[in-house]
């Protein structure tokens, strides 16, 4: 807003008032909004000015001069203006809690009401720039952020995929409270980012790389793998290297004894053999199972020769004892028969 800087505010009957484009010129009377001109050409008559020849009590048409302050009305969009919070706002978020938010955007801004504009904000300035409104607004807009996200219900997470509509309702909120007061409009409203403090920003990316390591096991045995590898390679390390070589080898083994399912500490001896149970087959009947040290009592006893039938696990059929290469030492060594008869 600019006031039109004539001598004494004296204006002639008759003169030319000429409101451009993107303008709307307001006549101020002893401190009251007399009249309100949009874009256009003007002579200033009485038929032109009835609120303020109604003011200055001119029932028959006025000749002198008359005095009144003119102020011209930017009306255009005033574009790229920044808002941000200048502290972080404390939401309460659905996964994490409470948390601290901040955002910043930009925004675009339109007088649509001159007369209020001029009685709410300018006053008696002489000039009134966009700049002075930019605070204004920018505390106007942090403090409905808070608002309209806390009663969005919107994940921190899901924030960024939700920033026009969300955009959209600041900018509805904003213009409600700042249309009625001050006749201002506010056309477009954006949110650039909604970031979290750095802490938790760190914390996040910590819990996203674990996502997509997976195996944490493999990957740190694929990292005990290259520091070996590169402690190595290093010919000028010396005792030290081979030192740190060395231990890497045993913390090595260790992981990978604890990925394979094994405790770290002592080797323990393997199980013992499992013992193989057999059947003796004897006057029809099936008898056992026995372990090897039982049939070992029943061959010393006379009761199982070379030609008894033995069966177990695995085998296809009843087998002579004598033949199982398992049960043979249990007879002593073979007797070979008799010569046969000479000649």
């Amino acid at each position: 807003m600019w006031r039109f800087p004539r001598y004494h505010n004296q204006i002639k009957n008759g003169a030319r008032l000429i409101v451009r484009p993107g303008q709307t010129a307001v006549f101020v009377t002893e401190g009251r909004v007399a009249d309100v001109f949009e874009p256009g050409t003007y002579e200033l008559t009485t038929r032109n000015l009835p609120i303020l020849s109604t003011l200055q009590g001119w029932k028959h048409g006025f000749d002198s001069p008359f005095k009144s302050e003119v102020y011209f009305v930017s009306t255009r969009t005033v574009t790229d203006l920044k808002w941000g919070t200048p502290n972080p706002v404390m939401l309460r978020d659905p996964e994490f809690g409470p948390i601290r938010l901040r955002a910043f955007g930009t925004y675009t801004l339109r007088a649509v009401d001159a007369k209020r504009l001029l009685e709410e904000l300018v006053g008696t300035d002489g000039v009134f720039e966009t700049a002075e409104l930019e605070t204004l607004l920018r505390g106007v807009i942090a403090s409905t952020l808070a608002d309209v996200v806390g009663a969005s219900q919107i994940a921190a997470l899901d924030l960024a995929s939700n920033y026009a509509e969300l955009g959209e309702q600041l900018r509805r909120t904003v213009v409600s409270k700042i249309d009625d007061e001050y006749g201002l409009d506010v056309p477009q409203l954006f949110i650039v980012n909604i970031s979290l403090p750095e802490q938790v920003e760190k914390a996040l990316d910590t819990r996203s790389s674990i996502g997509v390591i997976g195996d944490l096991t493999r990957y740190q045995q694929y990292q005990f793998g290259q520091a070996l590898t590169q402690a190595a390679s290093n010919p000028t390390g010396g005792g030290a290297a081979d030192a740190m070589g060395l231990g890497l080898g045993f913390a090595m083994a260790n992981q990978m004894a604890r990925g394979a399912g094994l405790a770290a500490g002592p080797l323990q001896p393997p199980p013992p053999p499992q013992q193989v149970l057999w059947h003796v087959a004897e006057n029809g009947a099936t008898l056992g199972p026995f372990d090897e040290a039982q049939l070992a009592e029943w061959v010393r006893a006379g009761r199982l020769r070379r030609d008894g039938l033995v069966w177990t696990t695995g085998m296809a059929a009843w087998t002579p004892a004598g033949e199982v290469a398992r049960l043979a030492a249990l007879f002593g060594p073979a007797v070979p028969p008799p010569p046969p008869p000479a000649g």
